[in-house]
């Protein structure tokens, strides 16, 4: 069985401001409490296509495994790899990240999806985040009762941790904002 939600978001920030938060979420220092999960992101590729004006981001992520304690006890790993892929296309003002992890796929699969447009009703104001995710236990799935448990317990974890990153992306736009009235620009 599969888990899946979807939420989301609008952001009282212009695309640009919550697009350059997004980039610089991980990095902040101060966001290191809030997103614990987070053990380390490292830059694989990146490239700029010059004809489209399109950016391609590959990222590894590297987590504390999702789930309950006694799951990461049954498999003896409490890290997770995961690989985030980013397109940005500063012309139709969109970006759209997908992640999933690469490790622990025998046992688990998680899906992410995440996009970042200007909001319909304040387009040059406000950004519209929509997050797609699925969770899948494998090992477990013929004792369909307890998968389902499993799956709804990542479902929570992975809420939370959601919840978590618009709180310091929310963060990361406040002083983006600061940072750029102080020099008199605007992003």
């Amino acid at each position: 069985m599969v888990r899946a939600y979807s939420q989301e978001h609008t952001y009282k920030h212009p695309w640009e401001r919550v697009t350059s938060a997004s980039w610089r979420k991980f990095a902040d220092p101060e966001n290191k409490r809030t997103l614990s999960h987070i053990v380390q992101v490292d830059t694989l590729n990146h490239k700029l296509e010059s004809d489209s004006g399109k950016l391609y981001t590959t990222r590894a992520i590297t987590i504390h495994a999702p789930g309950p304690w006694f799951l990461r006890k049954i498999v003896g790993q409490d890290i997770c790899h995961c690989v985030e892929s980013t397109v940005v296309d500063a012309k139709t003002r969109s970006m759209q990240l997908a992640t999933k992890n690469i490790s622990l796929q025998k046992y688990v699969e998680v899906e992410e999806k995440i996009r970042y447009d200007p909001h319909p009703d304040n387009p040059t104001g406000w950004t519209l985040c929509r997050q797609e995710t699925s969770i899948r236990i494998k090992p477990l799935s013929k004792l369909a009762s307890m998968a389902e448990k499993i799956e709804q317990k990542c479902v929570e974890k992975f809420q939370q941790n959601s919840a978590k990153g618009r709180e310091v992306m929310e963060r990361m736009c406040k002083y983006l904002e600061a940072e750029s009235s102080s020099r008199g620009i605007s992003v």
